[in-house]
């Protein structure tokens, strides 16, 4: 009977372990995805009934680790403010786990800087009132790898002299605090839209529009 007891403790035990491992994430992956520059045209299915499809849309698709508030003060003040969620990095991987990465099909222009068309990675540089949104050639490390030395996990080993380009973001203040981080786009048009990073009460944003 022991042994037996032994062994159904064990079983239980290594059930709850199991079924803590399998629990969500702390961070989970998110995405924000848009589509831009296409035309909704008329056509005629199998069927012969009309249906409007999209055509030509360029597809621009922001992937990132999405990190929960849980009561922090997460920006800080004075010489502190951006150090929490630098932890340790020369600037923020604006996400959590794997680097945040930024793909679009179609050139560019965020702020009034050009983009060609490709994947790169986004961090923000974070100063009081003052958010510069980077975009880098640098390569995302997908698990961590310290001795991989040509991708970077997070914004560990970022290089400035990656930089593609560096624009302000316009910060607000929201009325209600978002729990979990949030890139997303909004006011689409036909050639441009806005990106946002939401997160606490912070509304941080910048214009996109199609390039050339």
């Amino acid at each position: 009977m022991r042994k037996l007891m032994t062994v159904l403790c064990a079983t239980v035990l290594a059930g709850v372990a199991l079924s803590a491992q399998q629990g969500p994430p702390a961070s989970p992956a998110g995405s924000a995805e848009m589509e831009i520059g296409g035309k909704w045209v008329t056509e005629k299915g199998p069927n012969g009934r009309e249906n409007q499809v999209y055509k030509g849309g360029h597809w621009v698709t922001i992937t990132y680790g999405r990190p929960l508030k849980r009561g922090r003060d997460l920006w800080g003040t004075g010489a502190e403010y951006g150090k929490k969620m630098n932890a340790g990095a020369p600037v923020w991987r604006a996400g959590a786990n794997v680097s945040t990465t930024l793909k679009t099909t179609t050139p560019l222009v965020i702020g009034d800087k050009p983009l060609p068309a490709g994947e790169y990675l986004l961090f923000i540089d974070l100063k009081p009132n003052a958010w510069t949104l980077i975009v880098s050639s640098h390569k995302a490390q997908q698990k961590y790898d310290p001795n991989n030395k040509t991708e970077i996990w997070g914004a560990y080993g970022y290089d400035q002299s990656k930089d593609v380009l560096r624009t302000a973001m316009t910060l607000s203040e929201i009325p209600i605090s978002i729990e979990q981080l949030s890139w997303g786009f909004t006011d689409m048009t036909d050639t441009g839209a806005v990106l946002h990073l939401w997160w606490d009460k912070v509304d941080a944003t910048i214009p996109i529009k199609l390039g050339s």
